[in-house]
């Protein structure tokens, strides 16, 4: 078997976009003291995602074998996520990480399906969320 140089190339442009349309999550994550999950790790959650779908886009013959590892990877950023959620005596914390890793995951599966207005707006809508509303939070709750 041949290697397809123009495929190859198309994947990796895919993976890199997930990156980088990740990493505006992962920087309000990783500036945000106390977050377990940062600046590699929804970089990363964004690749694998795009990885395993392009994967599965490119290998599977039918949409219902698609839609099998789609149903995989949605199931696997909530057990992810899952881990990330801490419950102490003063409370809960860890949910905005985990739903924020959760999107991150749906940011590579757009990309995966060439749906980069998706997956920009998932990162938009996610950053300004995690930037601006604990300031509301902050204040109105306390």
């Amino acid at each position: 078997m041949e290697l397809d140089y123009i495929e190859m190339l198309k994947t990796l442009a895919k993976i890199g976009a997930a990156y980088v349309i990740a990493l505006p999550v992962a920087i309000n994550r990783e500036s945000d003291a106390g977050h377990n999950a940062g600046l590699r790790t929804f970089p990363l959650v964004a690749t694998a995602a795009c990885g395993y779908m392009v994967l599965g886009i490119q290998v599977l013959d039918t949409t219902e074998a698609e839609a099998r590892v789609l149903y995989g990877i949605i199931t696997g950023m909530g057990f992810i996520g899952g881990g990330s959620i801490l419950k102490n005596e003063s409370g809960v914390s860890g949910t905005a990480t985990a739903a924020s890793l959760w999107i991150t995951g749906a940011i590579g599966l757009a990309v995966a399906y060439n749906r980069f207005e998706i997956a920009i707006a998932l990162s938009l809508i996610t950053y300004l969320t995690l930037l601006i509303v604990p300031t509301f939070k902050n204040s109105a709750f306390k």
